[in-house]
């Protein structure tokens, strides 16, 4: 159902169910595929105005498609902003922010623990068109604070980040953001409206990775931006019709489909990771573990404060190891004697995958800014899936029983 035809005041749980678009003339109850390039138009004059913005209509989805439509509006609900606009992946929706929003000359200040690929969209990518970007601790106020400059246009942060599950104060980096004429803007891939909803905190923008928790499945490639209507339809939505990071209408639909359980997932895989945290802490082959519900991680106050009381269902942990190069031998140890979870990079999945961050999400940065990041060779994430959590705990004993003779 479109949103205009709801009633105010629906549970979140009811919103990813109920949001959309209005069905078509055969009445389906199951959201409708629009799988087409292209739309008729009744007559030149209409054509004509809808192609020149005068009047609301579907011509090419390169500018718009009812199943793209239907899932910015659900996940728009959800996120608690005016509005959404759907990208071809998470990476696609952070360059359609910087193009839309940055130009030769501005400064962002952003956290150094952000995906490795978002890393370098900023230090490099960015930085060739004359954008300027500050690298501070995720977790240093006062550092924040020392980067900005009169021309910073963006704060930029992760929370929890990517893979350390490192923590920022959301509501404090938006203040901060706004008392310089700024804005900030918050991955929530990690946590998702179920636990998080950052524009309550304060954010301007907020970015998905759909691949992630909002499809659940591991099927297809997906992102977003979540803020303001007048910021879609002003900047990023121009933008996108001239440079094509679009979310195709298949994408769409499934991700859209996906969002409707997306609450019960995460809320049963924050279960089991928490449970497989806790295991993990007393393992003798475990050096450390990082999982915001763990009263041990640095920041477990804020992350339950703006959580929910949930700590997400990715955890992070490294292996002792008396040097990088065994670290890395028994990291990959662990991993290639799982026989349940699979070895992959993705998150978010109903399988629980596992990977090896230093080569594989974290590969192409340099070993000074994996140093810097905090993403030791001996480091390994866990995306918790929906798999009975002792299965899941006696794959990954596999491994970690035997690290003490990988010397």
């Amino acid at each position: 159902m479109s949103a205009d035809k709801l009633p105010p005041g629906l549970h979140p749980d009811t919103l990813a169910v109920r949001t959309g678009i209005a069905p078509s003339a055969y009445g389906e109850n199951s959201e409708a595929l629009y799988l087409t390039s292209c739309f008729v138009q009744p007559d030149a004059a209409t054509s004509a105005r809808r192609f020149a913005n005068e009047e609301d209509g579907y011509t090419y989805s390169r500018t718009s498609n009812p199943s793209v439509t239907a899932f910015e509006r659900r996940l728009a609900a959800l996120e608690g902003s005016e509005a959404a606009i759907g990208t071809s992946s998470g990476m696609a929706a952070i360059l359609l922010m910087g193009m839309g929003l940055l130009r030769s000359g501005d400064h962002v200040v952003c956290s150094r623990s952000v995906f490795g690929s978002t890393l370098n969209l900023f230090a490099k990518e960015f930085g060739k068109f004359g954008v300027e970007t500050t690298f501070v601790s995720q977790t240093d106020l006062a550092e924040w604070r020392a980067a900005i400059r009169p021309h910073t246009k963006l704060l930029f942060a992760e929370t929890p980040t990517n893979p350390l599950t490192e923590v920022c104060d959301v509501a404090a980096l938006a203040t901060m953001a706004h008392d310089a004429g700024a804005l900030l803007a918050v991955d929530n891939c990690f946590a998702t409206p179920v636990l998080q909803k950052p524009i309550a905190l304060g954010a301007d923008i907020v970015i998905h990775s759909g691949t992630k928790f909002l499809d659940g499945q591991g099927r297809v490639m997906a992102g977003a931006l979540c803020t303001s209507r007048k910021r879609v339809d002003e900047v990023f939505a121009p933008l996108i019709r001239t440079a094509g990071m679009v979310l195709a209408p298949f994408n769409a639909w499934v991700v859209h489909k996906g969002l409707e359980t997306l609450s019960i997932r995460v809320r049963a895989q924050s279960d089991n990771a928490l449970q497989i945290a806790r295991w993990l802490e007393s393992h003798p082959a475990v050096d450390r573990v990082f999982y915001p519900g763990l009263p041990s991680h640095p920041q477990h106050a804020l992350a339950m404060a703006q959580q929910g009381g949930v700590g997400g269902a990715v955890i992070a942990f490294s292996v002792k190891a008396d040097s990088p190069e065994q670290g890395r031998a028994r990291a990959f140890h662990v991993l290639d004697s799982a026989r349940v979870c699979s070895l992959a990079t993705n998150l978010g999945d109903v399988k629980t995958l596992i990977c090896h961050p230093a080569s594989t999400s974290h590969g192409r940065l340099t070993e000074a800014q994996r140093q810097a990041a905090g993403v030791v060779q001996g480091l390994i994430r866990v995306a918790v899936g929906l798999e009975h959590a002792p299965d899941i705990q006696n794959d990954l004993a596999r491994g970690l029983d035997g690290c003490a003779q990988i010397v």
